[in-house]
């Protein structure tokens, strides 16, 4: 199909562009991360833009395929955005010649073996994390998409967030000197469902289902560190479970098994040590609902989802500790805003722009099952240190 653009767009010249559509089985978009964050605010937004452009004349067309176990739900989806594919048939759908790609923001305990499916049937992989609930599986899969010649992609969403992009501009341009720390802050108060509804899901809180805060925000962590600041060595953590009841969907009580909040401190390659923070239960006071400050020698910064601040080293303060008296200036006052310097798009928009560009033209791609299978690595060894009460090596993964 080709689509003839405006004069205005064009100057003297007319040109065609040809559309090139890529089908995409969306297993799990019924769910909250996979409808909004995937769906809605990504390839339908790609959609709504005009699609991609690829640069050599064409523009690539994501063709959603909708997949899950609700009928009634996928329909709905589709007739409210206008889409014509959706099936609750797996199976049929990767047997289809014409789907491209499987993406997969289904339950964790659910991923590992749909996404062996897919692989088996030739189709690129892109996948929400965990990719599985253990190294063992998730280094399989790594294995498997190697071994299959397909292309393979892991979420990493955070680093494409405005604040954390600002951050890597700082780091970039040497802003920091030597970095020696980094401190998170991440979390916010999730109701236990019972006055308030939860505004989680409350398989999150079963251990038996793939739930608990370790294993969803450690594979966050891990990219995070690895990207920005360098591998993580060594770990040590403490996972708790601060609200043992709590109330599901239907009003039922049930019993929390997994935990709701970690305290972890990594050792990163280079010298520089993390430490985050971690909870479903605690009470947001912070300006962001997580929040990264990085400590150096020439420099400091404190970012968010979407602000950055700085000091530099000759606009730093001298507090004097002095508990007798009044504080006389606002701390916060004194760090400069980074600015945007550019337009941010949603970030998982812009890592999807990038998937669809290296599934189409091989342009350069790291965020793979193997780096996801580094996530499912940092969850498994902060569980194992809580329960041991000791710091572990993080050992180099290959393939």
């Amino acid at each position: 199909m080709t689509l003839a653009t405006s004069d205005e767009d064009l100057g003297e010249e007319k040109k065609t562009v040809t559309r090139k559509t890529v089908r995409i089985a969306m297993n799990g978009v019924t769910g909250r991360m996979g409808y909004r964050q995937h769906l809605v605010r990504s390839l339908l937004a790609i959609r709504e833009q005009g699609g991609l452009d690829l640069g050599d004349g064409r523009v690539l067309w994501p063709e959603p395929v909708l997949v899950g176990r609700r009928e009634h739900a996928l329909k709905a989806l589709a007739e409210r955005h206008g889409l014509e594919h959706w099936s609750t048939d797996l199976d049929a759908v990767l047997a289809d010649d014409s789907i491209d790609i499987y993406f997969d923001a289904q339950v964790t305990a659910a991923r590992e073996e749909a996404i062996k499916k897919a692989v088996a049937a030739g189709k690129h992989i892109y996948t929400e994390k965990p990719t599985a609930t253990g190294l063992a599986g998730a280094l399989e899969l790594a294995r498997l998409a190697e071994a299959a010649g397909v292309k393979h992609g892991v979420v990493q969403d955070k680093i494409f967030l405005p604040g954390l992009l600002k951050l890597k501009r700082l780091i970039d341009g040497g802003f920091f000197g030597r970095i020696l720390s980094v401190r998170g802050e991440f979390g916010y108060w999730v109701f236990e469902g019972d006055w308030q509804s939860a505004q989680r899901p409350s398989w999150n809180y079963r251990a038996e289902d793939g739930g608990g805060i370790v294993v969803d925000m450690f594979p966050h962590w891990e990219y995070v560190l690895h990207e920005l600041f360098g591998a993580v060595r060594t770990v040590q953590a403490h996972a708790a479970t601060h609200i043992p009841h709590r109330w599901d969907e239907q009003g039922k009580p049930y019993d929390a098994t997994a935990d709701d909040a970690a305290y972890g401190i990594f050792q990163l390659e280079g010298g520089a040590v993390a430490q985050i923070n971690s909870s479903w239960a605690v009470r947001v006071n912070r300006d962001e609902l997580v929040e990264f400050q990085v400590d150096g020698t020439e420099g400091s910064a404190v970012a968010g989802l979407r602000r950055c601040r700085a000091q530099h080293r000759s606009a730093t303060p001298k507090p004097v500790w002095n508990p007798d008296l009044p504080l006389t200036e606002s701390f916060r006052d004194q760090w400069q805003e980074v600015p945007d310097n550019e337009e941010f798009d949603n970030g998982f928009k812009a890592q999807w722009e990038l998937f669809l560009r290296h599934v189409v033209l091989d342009e350069p791609w790291h965020w793979d099952l193997l780096a996801g299978a580094r996530g499912v690595q940092l969850a498994e060894l902060g569980l194992r240190s809580s329960a041991e009460g000791r710091r572990l090596d993080v050992p180099e993964l290959s393939l």
